[in-house]
C-alpha cells in the first residue's frame, strides 16, 4: 500500500509507534514519509530511519497527557540525529481532547523537555514540513502564505509558559488583518 501511495504521488505518513514499538517509523520513512506522528516507543533505529528517509517527527502531548501515557518520546534522540519534530494537538473525541495548540507546546516543554524555541519551530516551520507544505507554509517570508497571529507578549517564551491566557493581538489570515 505504501509503495503504491509513493508511486502515484502521494505522501506517506504514519501514526506509528504511540503504545509500543513496532518499527512503524522506520517503515513510513523508508517511503520517505511526510511524518510519523505520535512516536512515544520510538527507538535508535527509528529515529535514524526518520533522519535518513527526511520524515518529520511530530509530538501528540495531549494525546500522551489524557491517555496517562508514561513512556515518553527520545526526544534528546532526535535533536542528537537531527530529525525536525512537530508539535500538534491531536484533537480529537477519543484521546485528545484538546484543540488548543498554545496548550499543545506548553506541554511538548513540560512533558517532554522541548525548548520554547523547539516548541515554536514544531507549531510553525516543521509542521509544514510534516504536512508537505514547505514551500509555501510555516515561515514569515517573500513568497510565502501570509497566515499568523500576533500576541500580546514582550518575548515568544511567555506564550508557550502561560496557557491558560489568550494573548492573541491580531490576526492575519491570507495578507489580511482580521
Amino acid at each position: 500500500m505504501l509503495q503504491t501511495a509513493k508511486a502515484l504521488g502521494i505522501p506517506v505518513k504514519g501514526h506509528v509507534e504511540q503504545l509500543s514499538l513496532l518499527g512503524g517509523a522506520q517503515l513510513v520513512s523508508r517511503y520517505q514519509g511526510l511524518s510519523a506522528d505520535h512516536i512515544d516507543y520510538l527507538d535508535e533505529a527509528g529515529v535514524a530511519a526518520m533522519r535518513d528517509g527526511g520524515t518529520v517527527g511530530v509530538l501528540l502531548p495531549g494525546a500522551f497527557y489524557f491517555l496517562r501515557e508514561t513512556q515518553r518520546p527520545p526526544v534528546e534522540l532526535l535533536r542528537r540525529y537531527q530529525v525536525p519534530v512537530a508539535v500538534a494537538s491531536d484533537f480529537n473525541p477519543g484521546t485528545s481532547p484538546f484543540c488548543s495548540l498554545h496548550l499543545a507546546m506548553n506541554m511538548a516543554c513540560v512533558q517532554f523537555g522541548l525548548t520554547p524555541e523547539e516548541a515554536w519551530a514544531g507549531v510553525t516551520r516543521h509542521a509544514a514540513r510534516a504536512l508537505g507544505r514547505q514551500a509555501t507554509h510555516g515561515q514569515i517570508r517573500a513568497g510565502y502564505r501570509a497566515d499568523f497571529v500576533v500576541w500580546d507578549a514582550e518575548q515568544p517564551v511567555e506564550i508557550v509558559y502561560e496557557p491558560g491566557r489568550n494573548p492573541l493581538y491580531q490576526r492575519v489570515y491570507r495578507g489580511q488583518i482580521t
